[in-house]
């Protein structure tokens, strides 16, 4: 018993000493030179030191500021919006795909990371001989095994760490693209809303102008049945109040399809936020001024540019991972196991079966295979830089854009806002003085149909002013900054509770 236990310890140590040796040789391989391909950098760009000066017109931005961009919309302080936004963030289906593709993406570099370990298994075994004759004098046995074998192979000239390299630029890529779909979706939901408040207030005024040119009906009638007036009066006042009438169902439905829209992106049913969103309110007020920082500071907040650099490092990766697979490869592996026709016999030494084993391959010809991998998977990084190059300028005149588009709207609001008061004065007056016999029938339709033309006007105006502005935080890249973050556990669907 004393001799068994010794061997016993003798194998335990041989068994450490080897997986030590072999973990050691591993190490040295991985660690004595370094990864084939190129190691990346951040392209440099030439960025302009400010906006566009027609872009900063009437003192509207201070591009010196930095701008509050994680929770842009709370600046309108309207409750509905606010509610309708962080809802969307946390319920709209476009963004739970994304939160799964990027715990696909770590799952993936938890898998290139495995990669560096040895792989180890274990199995038994039970292989029954039978000798079916009855004359014969050899009995029928069972031989039992059991193993244990590990594999490894070692990244000497780094192909498997350009894999992990890859596969964390993979999994930030796809963080800054949830970030993306995110900034999207405030945008739009924030667009939307402005949309249902502006069919609302279109759908306002087309009512009121009814009631109006109602009341000038009425007149015409009147004054043709005191025969003051001709029977074209009546048809023409008629004719402009049914045109006038055709126009409510249009704007009932972009007021529908607003409110579908609406209930779609905070992951509901169409028609789910009607009941909340029913009572017309008037848009929000708009800052004074709005902050716009430098050119230089949208690098660092639009996740799309994050995505499209984090793409380029995943690439330049890959060129060194398929570099690495023109390189010889070292594969170790041993195995430790006990074989016996019995049972009692596994664990003896006299059982014992020890294999340590090492192999060095290499490719010597392919017909240029592996040489054409790597040109291939070289130009798509360089299809990576150009399309990190692009969208940096498309970046760019998006917010140049969103500037010039803002501080204009400005300026188209105050003109119809004079307009629309010109305008409704003007039609008061014709139609009193028509009523007294002054004027002219053409004379009230043509100062009705301005003042609805005007009043039209500036709700579209005002609308397209909040528009443009929600555009310009979405250039900017606002609305992601302080989400929560995606847990790495999954959410099974269909699971039992």
């Amino acid at each position: 018993m004393q001799i068994e236990s010794t061997f016993y310890n003798q194998v335990a140590r041989w068994c450490q000493h080897a997986a030590l040796g072999v973990f050691s040789l591993g190490l040295a391989g991985c660690m004595g030179l370094g990864a084939v391909g190129p190691d990346y950098q951040a392209p440099a760009l030439s960025l302009p030191d400010q906006w566009q000066p027609a872009s900063l017109a009437d003192g509207v931005y201070e591009p010196g500021v930095k701008p509050k961009l994680s929770k842009w919309w709370q600046q309108f302080d309207d409750p509905d919006l606010d509610w309708l936004i962080q809802t969307a963030l946390k319920d709209d289906l476009s963004i739970a795909q994304a939160q799964a593709r990027l715990r696909q993406a770590r799952a993936s570099r938890a898998q290139a990371v495995s990669a560096l370990y040895p792989e180890i298994g274990a199995s038994v075994s039970a292989t029954p001989t039978f000798y079916g004759a009855p004359e014969s004098e050899r009995p029928d046995t069972t031989q039992y095994d059991a193993e244990f074998d590990a594999a490894w192979e070692i990244d000497v000239f780094g192909g498997t760490r350009r894999s992990i390299e890859a596969a964390q630029a993979a999994t930030e890529s796809s963080e800054a693209a949830l970030a993306n779909i995110k900034v999207s979706v405030a945008a739009e939901v924030a667009q939307n809303y402005i949309d249902l408040r502006n069919s609302q207030a279109r759908l306002a005024i087309a009512k009121r102008n009814l009631a109006s040119q109602a009341e000038t009906l009425q007149i015409a009638q009147w004054r043709h049945q005191a025969g003051l007036a001709r029977q074209t009066d009546v048809a023409q006042a008629r004719a402009s109040l049914e045109q006038t009438r055709a126009s409510l169902p249009d704007l009932q439905i972009e007021l529908a399809r607003a409110n579908n829209r609406l209930s779609v992106l905070t992951g509901q049913t169409p028609g789910a936020v009607n009941e909340r969103l029913s009572t017309d309110q008037p848009l929000p007020a708009l800052p004074s001024k709005v902050a716009t920082g430098i050119p230089a500071t949208v690098l660092t907040q639009r996740p799309d540019l994050r995505e499209a650099e984090r793409n380029l490092a995943a690439e330049t990766a890959r060129v060194g991972q398929a570099m690495a697979r023109r390189y010889p490869s070292l594969n170790l592996g041993g195995s430790i196991g006990w074989t016996a026709f019995t049972l009692s016999g596994i664990g003896p030494a006299n059982s014992l079966i020890g294999v340590l084993a090492g192999t060095l391959s290499a490719t010597l010809f392919d017909g240029g295979r592996l040489r054409s991998e790597v040109d291939a998977q070289t130009a798509v990084q360089e299809q990576a830089l150009f399309n990190y190059e692009q969208t940096v300028l498309q970046a760019l005149e998006e917010v140049e854009n969103a500037l010039i588009s803002h501080a204009l709207s400005r300026q188209r609001v105050q003109s119809w806002t004079d307009s629309a008061r010109a305008s409704a004065s003007a039609a008061q007056q014709s139609r009193q003085l028509y009523q007294a016999g002054l004027v002219d029938f053409e004379q009230v339709l043509i100062t009705e149909r301005a003042q609805l033309n005007a009043q039209e006007s500036l709700a579209r105006a005002q609308a397209t002013q909040f528009i443009s502005l929600i555009q310009l935080y979405k250039a900017l890249g606002g609305g992601w900054q302080d989400t929560l973050p995606v847990p790495d556990k999954p959410t099974v669907v269909g699971a039992a509770s």
